[in-house]
């Protein structure tokens, strides 16, 4: 069986390139994995079908004949263990990427994700004039550790793997101004995002929203 991947056949201008089919996309790219992209819209959402694939009605989800999962981190941690382009053959290097894909998703991304919320989903509302200054404090201090990890090497491991797929996916959300306070990881997510495998995952999720664009 080809290797299914659920996506939206469209999203809002400013979601795209950004849902999170895109993180899958781009682990079966640098794995070499042939997939077929599954597009599902609104309606398919809450369908007992869909809900019986992805039990929140969310994007991406995931089956290949053996297997059927949800959540994108679990999904490329899954593919992180058949591909040695994502990870280590040996067990303590495969358990040193399953490390960083959970700090991206704990650790980083829940404090890059209250910027969003008050920068895109509330932008503008009184009260994120306050909160802002202390959601970029949290911030800060999280990338100040994570650059003290990743220090000269050029990956978070010396080679690229999941984690890193993880992490520059994490840091794409967080604005440049911000980021350009730590250039080493300005640096990283430069070249972990011009990566070959995450330029073909990018246009992959892209063209059906072009294609499948609302009539203006």
């Amino acid at each position: 069986m080809t290797i299914q991947v659920s996506a939206f056949r469209w999203v809002p201008p400013f979601a795209q390139g950004h849902v999170r089919d895109l993180r899958v996309r781009w682990a079966l790219e640098e794995a070499g994995l042939p997939y077929e992209a599954s597009l599902i819209g609104r309606e398919d959402q809450a369908s007992p079908e869909y809900r019986a694939w992805q039990p929140f009605g969310q994007v991406p989800a995931y089956r290949d004949g053996e297997v059927e999962l949800f959540e994108s981190g679990a999904i490329v941690l899954y593919l992180s263990r058949q591909s040695p382009a994502l990870a280590p053959e040996n067990e303590a290097g495969r358990a040193r990427v399953a490390s960083w894909i959970l700090a991206a998703l704990n650790s980083i991304e829940p404090q890059v994700a209250q910027l969003a919320l008050t920068d895109i989903f509330h932008k503008g509302e009184p009260w994120t004039l306050a909160r802002r200054p202390q959601i970029v404090e949290m911030v800060e201090k999280r990338l100040t550790q994570l650059e003290a990890c990743l220090g000269d090497k050029a990956y978070l491991e010396g080679v690229f793997s999941a984690g890193d797929l993880i992490m520059a996916s994490v840091l794409r959300s967080v604005p440049d101004d911000i980021l350009a306070g730590f250039p080493k990881l300005a640096a990283y997510r430069a070249r972990c995002l011009g990566r070959p495998a995450f330029g073909r995952a990018l246009e992959a999720q892209l063209e059906p929203f072009r294609k499948h664009a609302p009539a203006a």
